[in-house]
């Protein structure tokens, strides 16, 4: 058998990140409730900074703005921090919707 996080999306990593300054409670589905914090998003998913008791493999469900609660599974993990995959890929509109209210610097912002 098999263990870790059986993925339906590929691992795309290249995918643009979106550096952002965003703490979330994360509901862990054996740990219950967890805060977070999200230093970079993409289309596909996000990196914590604060990644202490977080393993390869791991589900979370956290709740953003526009995109409301998405699952997400911790693909790596090094040192303090954490990737994660979203179970789905984004929409576009929706996700430059996310970084117009996630984004800390409006000069990091996309052009309208």
């Amino acid at each position: 058998m098999s263990a870790g996080a059986q993925l339906s999306v590929t691992d795309q990593r290249r995918m643009a990140r979106h550096p952002v300054d965003h703490p979330v409670i994360a509901e862990h589905y054996g740990k219950g409730d967890m805060r977070m914090h999200i230093a970079n998003i993409s289309a596909n998913g996000f990196m914590i900074d604060d990644a202490e008791n977080i393993a390869r493999g791991e589900r979370v469900v956290v709740r953003l703005p526009v995109i409301g609660r998405i699952e997400a599974y911790c693909i790596w993990c090094r040192d303090n921090r954490a990737g994660f995959q979203f179970e789905r890929i984004i929409r576009v509109d929706d996700f430059l919707a996310l970084i117009d209210t996630l984004q800390p610097n409006p000069r990091l912002r996309r052009l309208r």
